[in-house]
């Protein structure tokens, strides 16, 4: 590990907090504060990410050697690194909070691996920083699980998404009051490793425009654009407002991935969106059972909902609409942040219309109207009927092709069984049946008037629909059995969810759809943002 190539420009080229101490605080005139991670009394290796640490030049070698879980709790410092915490504001669930910052994040520095590519490695839950306010800097077993296996199932669904390297368990006790009912409980520790090529934030250039720090400002977005964004040509006007244009459609594409895949993020406030276009925070966040629009997993936003399902894209567009406030003494030309905003309304519509016209398996190039309201229709029946989101599409992909004569009584039982796995209220569906029928019928006659076979049209619909994803049940049985000390489940899920369009029949009970046990269950179902 000492091989490892620390650049830390973020800390080289930007101003930093004139204080080196753990005292809660205002900080002005800077972009990050020095900060040591607080050393655990044990640290042990709980479970990694093998596609992670292979993108970090590490071996096996450097993984069971006793100074790894040292290093990424937060115990030793390898050369090269220094450790900071980010200066960021935000807007939460829609109102102004002023400073926030990496109040449990400690970042390591930034890695060059051998190819080129930059990652910076931060440590979620190692202790205080002066951003940490009335909190104590740790995180507990069950978010670190959630977050460790959440961020590789992303992206190994194809969802842009930080990283995460490590799980390691710290020895200590952490008090929470998970349910925010003044009862809190000691709790088993961890510390995560989350890698990403950057971390910046909306917040962290709208932390700098509330305060008027424009010429700081001016430096942020010039230095994001230099080390994240280098492709961008032209002066610097040009530049800038060809940089604020590719975040907005970063984030259109993001969000439309999320969308694709069931993904609820659950705490999308400006401090949790990536300048790069990447899932970041992973809290609050759930997948979608039976298809509600309206459904988010966050208790905070039970009230309001506006993180749910179906708003996601337009708070993403509010977001960019904060973030364009926010760097608009910097790119002073009105009609250059509109034309971003209009390229986010453009993309998120247009790519969001080609990706669920992927999920039914229509083609591409085909803009038929009647295949519009075909998804429509679909999509309220789903939620009418309590269906699976996730299931349904990757059977229907799976669906034998109707004969050529109609189907009869007989065939209609075979599809019936055929999706039962998918239905969370059979005796809604089978109330509806004939409607169900229906549509498949329409649906099925449409793909064959494509031309192409049922495989390629199975092959086609396997590619964008997964058959698993990282359910909050699944996530909830896991957190269990490593707080009874059986890390196994974790380290399984972690192997299933790096292969979520495979079919796995060893492992084909973690693709079912959420049991009954697990509808109102704390962790299974809704969560709080608490750590």
């Amino acid at each position: 590990m000492d091989r490892l190539n620390f650049d830390n420009r973020f800390v080289t080229e930007l101003p930093g907090d004139t204080e080196n101490s753990l005292r809660r605080r205002e900080v002005f005139g800077a972009c990050w504060s020095p900060v040591q991670p607080t050393p655990v009394t044990h640290p042990r290796l709980l479970a990694y990410s093998e596609a992670m640490a292979k993108e970090l030049d590490l071996t096996e070698e450097d993984i069971q050697s006793p100074w790894f879980a040292e290093v990424f709790a937060g115990n030793r410092l390898l050369p090269g690194m220094e450790p900071f915490a980010a200066c960021y504001g935000g807007h939460q669930f829609g109102n102004w909070a002023g400073q926030l910052g990496d109040g449990r994040a400690i970042s390591l520095g930034e890695v060059v691996n051998r190819a080129g590519k930059r990652w910076e490695l931060q440590l979620k839950g190692a202790g205080p920083t002066p951003y940490s306010r009335t909190a104590d800097g740790r995180a507990v077993l069950r978010s670190s699980i959630r977050e460790f296996l959440c961020s590789e199932a992303m992206h190994h669904l194809g969802v842009p998404t930080t990283r995460a390297l490590s799980l390691v368990a710290t020895g200590e006790e952490v008090v929470r009051d998970m349910f925010y009912d003044g009862n809190p409980e000691r709790e088993p520790g961890a510390v995560v490793c989350r890698v990403s090529p950057s971390f910046i934030r909306f917040g962290n250039f709208e932390i700098l425009a509330a305060r008027q720090e424009n010429d700081l400002l001016e430096q942020l977005v010039d230095f994001t654009i230099h080390r994240d964004f280098p492709h961008l040509e032209g002066d610097a006007p040009v530049r800038r407002q060809s940089w604020f244009n590719e975040v907005c459609e970063r984030t259109a594409r993001m969000v439309v991935e999320w969308m694709r895949v069931g993904f609820v993020h659950g705490v999308m406030n400006t401090d949790n969106m990536s300048i790069l276009g990447l899932t970041i925070d992973y809290g609050p966040y759930g997948w979608l059972e039976d298809f509600d629009p309206d459904w988010t997993p966050n208790t905070t936003d039970a009230q309001g909902r506006r993180y749910r399902f179906g708003y996601q894209g337009a708070v993403a567009q509010w977001n960019l609409m904060r973030l364009a406030d926010a760097v608009h003494p910097v790119i002073q030309d009105v009609e250059a942040l509109k034309s971003g905003m209009e390229r986010y309304y453009q993309v998120y519509t247009s790519e969001y219309d080609a990706m669920l016209r992927r999920k039914f398996g229509f083609p591409d190039s085909a803009t038929k109207e009647d295949d519009a309201v075909l998804m429509q229709e679909a999509l309220a029946m789903l939620r009418d009927l309590e269906v699976d989101y996730t299931l349904f599409f990757r059977l229907l992909g799976e669906l034998e092709p109707a004969p050529e004569a109609g189907p009869g009584a007989e065939d209609a039982e075979n599809v019936f069984r055929h999706f039962a796995p998918a239905f969370y209220r059979e005796e809604k569906v089978m109330e509806r049946s004939g409607a169900f029928l229906d549509w498949l019928g329409r649906w099925q006659a449409r793909l064959q008037a494509d031309g192409q076979s049922p495989e390629a049209h199975r092959m086609r619909m396997r590619r964008v629909n997964p058959k698993y994803v990282l359910r909050n049940y699944l996530a909830q049985e896991a957190i269990e059995l490593a707080e009874s000390g059986d890390i196994s489940r974790v380290r399984t899920l972690l192997e299933v969810m790096c292969r979520p369009y495979d079919e796995q029949p060893e492992y084909e009970r973690f693709a079912a759809r959420r049991p009954e046990w697990a509808r109102h269950k704390p962790g299974s179902s809704m969560l709080s943002c608490s750590s």
